[in-house]
């Protein structure tokens, strides 16, 4: 049976993100998820789920299709409600999104440019940090552990991209999938030279594996453990192959006080696609 699908597509630094405005079953998700983001279909590396708020107090519910949470998401749902709104060039307006992942509403801040808006988005902070060795596929890694409960991150600082460690980190995602029970794990390839970032992001629910080419929830993970290796409040501006997503992570009394990202999101397309469900 064919199904009618309204949706918008938005370009948060290239992290190509579809949110979905018709109501669905979340059992629907997966299925509509992994059809509309596929490249005979509308094409993007992710897909949310725009619904209505429990709390009173936020604007709008983003069901992200695999559970997870994402940053990215957030600052694209926060621009296309403004949209909406029609707020004016150079105008600033806060609001609040209830999103999966985080019991915690999440605060978006949103300006209009001149063609797109930029987003500051308050994001969860870590339940832990700590630095690891382990054995994987006969090797020893260190990596960085940063555990939000729902979600984990591992920070690998590397001294170039090339395949032999993008492989590696495939293989890792999939291998921690296996004995982590989380909704995402992503690996940030990190070259704390260049202040370069190749971050994957694989949902074990949805067996995606995508390396992003910008990734809002890991520039905040690398701005959240450079600030609790260096113990101060550190902002990192993050190269990443669509473009450059800023962390702010407020230190104080040797903890993570808040933190913060903050980057820009265009509207591509709006309309229906067709899918056979």
């Amino acid at each position: 049976m064919e199904q009618e699908i309204h949706f918008v597509k938005l370009n948060p630094t290239q992290n190509m993100t579809i949110l979905v405005e018709t109501a669905h079953p979340a059992k629907a998700h997966k299925d509509i998820a992994t059809k509309i983001m596929s490249y005979d279909s509308v094409y993007a590396e992710q897909v949310g789920f725009i619904e209505e708020p429990i709390s009173y107090k936020a604007d709008a519910h983003l069901q992200m299709a695999g559970g997870e949470f994402c940053g990215n998401a957030c600052m694209a749902l926060a621009a296309f409600i403004m949209s909406k709104q029609e707020l004016k060039h150079n105008r600033v307006k806060k609001i609040l999104l209830e999103v999966s992942g985080t019991d915690s509403l999440v605060e978006c801040e949103v300006k209009r440019g001149a063609d797109e808006y930029y987003c500051q988005v308050t994001m969860p902070i870590p339940k832990e940090i700590k630095q690891r060795t382990i054995n994987h596929e006969g090797n020893k890694l260190d990596i960085v552990l940063i555990d939000y409960g729902e979600f984990v991150h591992i920070v690998r600082n590397v001294k170039d991209f090339n395949e032999r460690v993008k492989e590696e980190a495939q293989s890792l995602a999939k291998s921690l999938a296996l004995t982590l029970n989380v909704s995402l794990i992503g690996i940030l390839l990190y070259n704390q030279d260049s202040h370069e970032l190749e971050p994957l992001i694989y949902i074990p629910h949805l067996d995606s594996m995508v390396w992003e080419r910008g990734c809002g929830s890991g520039t905040a993970s690398l701005g959240s453990y450079l600030a609790w290796k260096n113990k101060r409040e550190t902002t990192i501006h993050v190269k990443q192959p669509g473009g450059t997503i800023t962390a702010i992570a407020n230190y104080q009394e040797r903890k993570l006080i808040s933190l913060k990202i903050e980057g820009s999101v265009g509207i591509v397309a709006q309309g229906k696609a067709f899918i056979t469900v």
